[in-house]
């Protein structure tokens, strides 16, 4: 049971504490800004693809280890120049019809990773334009286990996911994207501190993957289906708007209310709607600067985008900020907001750096 307090926050798709030795992690690439970490995924693709059977997706859960915080009051994020945004790109050649519900972007799909505690997990994420069209964007704790003071291993996207009502009908339309290069600031990977709650990452060109079972064991075949941004688009991105926006939210939200209740099974896509505005600090987050609106998303919808300017009919927009904490601000075990750090020039710092990185196809799998 969460305590009861007149403002609760927690991340969305927390950090989970077990125990467990320090990893290494690979040299980081060559960074153009001392702000931005960049760490290859240390674990091949062939090791990442092929570790998610449809089993394994189907029984990671959303990485909640029930940490909370007290609100107060606290300063809204502000510009630290000139807003500035970069175009999406989606719907390749065409339209959808208007229709009078919410079109669900292609874009957005869960993350599949493995924790510091070597526990399989997930997340929500979105596809961002790029110059290379291989650029997802999510939380950086989706990224980054603090607590094990580690990238995440394994880590994949899959956009558009979708889950049967069996294990084995779990959908990939797109694809499998195998992670390449994390992207994150310095503040969040040291610091711990939410307000720099964001992450970029590079993927490989994409896997279309076929799951066969042959004497109890599992085999698959693949096939190439090249760049994330040619299949489903990117969503554009910007930065120092102003804090009080209207958005979309999209994500997989499954973990339950401090109530108990568990209104969502982290299946399928869910949205929301409103209008942002900045959110009180949450000092054991180190959070000074995010802004949220109203919205019952629980945890597993961590680092689905929040979209400005959203189109129904190319299913499109800007990304504004990313879904990464959690809040019950009026204390009836509840949450009711969701809320994002403040993208500003120290998140399109770590957004370029990403933004003109090349991947490619998938190094060849070794003999």
């Amino acid at each position: 049971m969460y305590p009861r307090a007149r403002r609760i926050a927690i991340p969305l798709a927390g950090l989970a504490a077990a125990a467990g030795g320090l990893v290494a992690v690979p040299a980081a690439n060559a960074a153009a800004d001392d702000d931005v970490v960049s760490r290859n995924a240390r674990t091949t693709v062939e090791q990442t693809v092929t570790f998610w059977t449809p089993e394994r997706l189907r029984a990671a859960t959303n990485a909640d280890d029930g940490l909370t915080s007290r609100g107060s009051s606290g300063s809204a994020g502000r510009p630290d120049g000139p807003p500035g945004s970069v175009p999406p790109i989606g719907q390749e050649g065409g339209k959808s019809a208007k229709a009078k519900h919410v079109n669900l972007p292609n874009t957005v799909g869960r993350v599949f990773f493995i924790d510091g505690a070597g526990k399989p997990r997930y997340c929500s994420a979105t596809s961002v334009q790029g110059k290379y069209r291989n650029l997802v964007a999510t939380s950086a704790h989706c990224v980054y286990d603090v607590k094990h003071n580690q990238f995440m291993d394994k880590w994949v996207f899959i956009p558009s996911y979708w889950d049967g009502d069996h294990w084995w009908e779990g959908k990939a339309p797109y694809g499998i994207y195998a992670a390449k290069t994390f992207n994150a600031h310095d503040d969040f990977v040291v610091k711990e501190d939410f307000d720099y709650d964001y992450a970029f990452v590079n993927v490989y060109n994409g896997y279309k993957l076929e799951w066969k079972k042959v004497g109890g064991k599992w085999t698959v075949e693949r096939k190439l289906v090249g760049r994330l941004g040619d299949n489903v688009g990117g969503q554009g991105f910007t930065w120092n708007r102003s804090t009080k926006a209207t958005v979309f939210s999209f994500g997989y939200p499954a973990g339950e209310h401090p109530d108990g209740d568990k209104p969502y099974s982290g299946r399928t896509m869910k949205w929301c709607y409103g209008k942002t505005a900045p959110m009180p600090a949450a000092p054991k987050y180190r959070i000074e600067e995010h802004v949220g609106f109203k919205c019952a998303f629980t945890s597993g919808a961590s680092g689905g985008p929040m979209l400005y300017n959203y189109r129904n009919s190319s299913r499109t927009g800007y990304l504004y900020g990313v879904n990464s904490v959690a809040w019950d601000t009026d204390g009836n075990d509840r949450y009711d907001h969701i809320s994002s750090p403040y993208f500003n020039g120290d998140t399109y710092k770590v957004y370029k750096a990403a933004a003109n990185r090349w991947t490619g196809n998938p190094p060849a799998p070794t003999p």
